[in-house]
């Protein structure tokens, strides 16, 4: 099994920062694709920002600008730093990492962001 904890998150206020970040232990071989979602209250989950074993990003166009995924693979991390954060960008924060077969994911981390 593949374990992925989560840190980073908290409250701030609107145009704040935060850095979040999951790092993966257990069972890993190899490097595999990484990634946030997030979830809020009455909403489906949504992928906000990915980055592959190589290294391509790509991001949600709602955060483009104002986030940046980042990885260190010899610790088996990624990184997600969130400026200019808006109201709207409150939701609890998901990583995962790439399964031969699925997903595994983080158990979540609260940002809320005050206007």
């Amino acid at each position: 099994q593949v374990q992925l904890v989560e840190s980073g998150g908290g409250l701030v206020q609107a145009g704040g920062s935060l850095r979040l970040s999951c790092a993966a232990s257990g069972r890993i071989f190899g490097i595999k694709d990484m990634g946030w979602y997030r979830q809020a209250p009455g909403n489906e989950r949504e992928l906000v920002a990915a980055i592959t074993s190589g290294g391509i990003t790509n991001y949600a166009d709602s955060v483009k600008g104002r986030f940046t995924i980042s990885r260190d693979n010899a610790k088996n991390t990624v990184y997600l730093q969130m400026n200019s954060l808006k109201p709207e960008d409150t939701a609890v924060y998901y990583c995962y990492r790439d399964g031969i077969y699925s997903k595994y994911w983080g158990q979540g981390t609260q940002v809320t962001v005050s206007s």
